[in-house]
């Protein structure tokens, strides 16, 4: 049997004292720079695509595979990497996975064919599992306190998701005046700093010498996890419903060999029995369910502001910012409301304000609905803060130390699931609403434009301007209309689905 035992008392790796200390927030400040690094390297890439497939030469499947092998790759190897921190210490893993993000920062920036470019997004998706996971972890391990934790976790999140928010200016700025490989050497001088000044002020947490990890698991989880994540990309994307049938099936396939593999023997890479604790498979159910509601939502109103408002992607990117400062607001304020009502019911209240917003949603019309829009992208983004905040801080509560890596790991793994199945599930529902809603009309102008304009919006728009004068128009009308049918359609679903998780939390999570 394996037991925990701490590291050998070095100075450096000794734990934090419970408390405040100084030591305390500037290893918190170490911690939220790798979160905003990784959020930042990933929104950067989008700008820097077109200059980087220009000059190598992509083709449009290479280009698909430089941005999804980053996300599928750090998907697949979230819980084999969490479950490896728990086990070697996640200090250790952490400074590793940080030297080798910077190396292959490096390697991509300078990679001179599309194929280097897809295998050093690769390393770095691997290097960047070694760091999600591995930062939570140890926040855990130096917020001993529950009030200190929350609010911790809450700047991890502000930061995270300010990195999101100021990639598209700071990619700008970037491909302004450098070329596309400056976009990767961003996360160096960070990395450098990580190491640096982690060594000295991180602690090292708990871990399990005498635990391996499994390798078969390992490799059951990467065959789960991967094929699920194809497969809702691959609808995503408009790609074949039979390969993303069959994808999804092997990945589920794998997942319940993966589940017996996990109850048989001794040291599990996740622990099944965590979730039979009602606290934790409540919270990774608010985490999965706001993953696909927001993501499906944004997708779709991300459309909506170019295809119906007609905005060019500045344009929609700075009618998006009132969300992105909602988003910040919501991190940063969540442990606060936390202590004056509760983690259940600031929760309960956070999916509450998320579904007013999708309620806002359901009232646009493609003439008359910027500002609601604008106005419920915002609400909704404040409150999906407040839950998303607290998740990770019940979870980790809910766990022993010891497995605080695996944890962080499972609730990142669900976001990951949660953004794949939103665009996809979501997306689809939409494009049934869509082509309900048009082929009325399709059937009375029947023409080669309405075959065309019945496959999306995008084809809508190419269609009708195909037409003469006022065939175009109309059927440019009738489109969009359907199209803002269906984002209402979806944002009731998602509004229904954070009902019933609101009162989820709060009943489970009310003491």
């Amino acid at each position: 049997m394996s037991t925990t035992t701490e590291l050998a008392p070095a100075p450096s790796d000794k734990p934090l004292e419970t408390g405040r200390t100084t030591r305390q927030w500037v290893a918190l400040s170490v911690l939220a720079l790798t979160a905003l690094l990784l959020s930042l390297d990933v929104s950067v890439l989008y700008l820097a695509l077109p200059a980087l497939s220009a000059d190598l030469g992509a083709s449009t499947t290479q280009q698909l595979w430089m941005l999804d092998i980053y996300s599928f790759v750090l998907a697949g190897f979230l819980v084999t990497m969490g479950a490896v921190g728990d086990r070697v210490g996640r200090k250790r893993l952490l400074l590793i996975g940080a030297v080798a993000f910077g190396i292959a920062s490096v390697c991509a920036a300078y990679a001179s064919s599309p194929g280097q470019l897809v295998f050093w997004r690769a390393v770095l998706g691997v290097a960047g599992a070694t760091l999600m996971p591995s930062t939570m972890g140890l926040i855990r391990t130096i917020f001993t306190d529950e009030k200190s934790m929350m609010t911790a976790i809450g700047i991890w999140f502000s930061c995270f998701m300010g990195g999101m928010a100021v990639g598209p200016l700071v990619g700008g700025l970037l491909l302004q005046h450098f070329w596309w490989g400056s976009a990767f050497l961003l996360g160096v001088p960070f990395m450098v700093l990580l190491v640096v000044v982690g060594h000295r002020v991180l602690p090292e947490s708990e871990r399990q010498p005498g635990a391996s990890v499994d390798l078969a698991s390992a490799g059951l989880s990467l065959a789960t996890i991967l094929p699920i994540i194809h497969g809702f990309k691959e609808v995503a994307r408009g790609g074949s419903a039979t390969t993303a049938a069959l994808a999804v099936a092997a990945g589920v396939a794998m997942g319940v060999l993966f589940v017996r593999r996990q109850r048989r023997i001794e040291n599990p890479l996740v622990d099944l029995a965590l979730f039979r604790r009602r606290a934790f498979s409540t919270a990774l159910a608010v985490m999965l369910v706001g993953g696909v509601v927001m993501a499906g939502v944004s997708f779709l109103g991300t459309q909506w502001l170019q295809l119906v408002a007609g905005l060019d992607p500045l344009g929609a990117g700075l009618w998006m910012l009132p969300a992105n400062v909602a988003l910040l607001l919501g991190s940063s304020s969540s442990a606060t409301i936390a202590r004056r009502l509760g983690t259940g019911r600031t929760m309960a209240a956070g999916l509450g304000i998320c579904a007013t917003g999708l309620v806002a949603y359901t009232q646009i019309a493609p003439t008359a609905g910027l500002g609601l829009l604008v106005l419920g992208m915002s609400l909704a983004s404040f409150g999906i803060m407040l839950p998303s905040t607290l998740t990770m801080s019940v979870m980790m509560q809910a766990a022993p130390p010891e497995r605080a890596g695996s944890v962080a790991s499972m609730s990142e793994t669900s976001g990951e699931f949660g953004i794949a199945v939103g665009v996809a599930g979501l997306g689809s529902l939409a494009t049934f609403v869509y082509r309900d809603q048009l082929q009325p009309y399709a059937a009375e102008h029947a023409s080669s434009a309405t075959t065309v304009a019945l496959d999306s919006l995008a084809g809508a728009l190419q269609a009708a301007s195909t037409l003469p004068g006022a065939a175009g128009r109309e059927l440019l009308a009738a489109a969009q209309g359907a199209f803002t049918t269906s984002l209402n359609v979806v944002a009731g679903f998602g509004a229904a689905l954070f009902i019933v998780v609101a009162i989820a939390a709060l009943r489970v999570l009310r003491d």
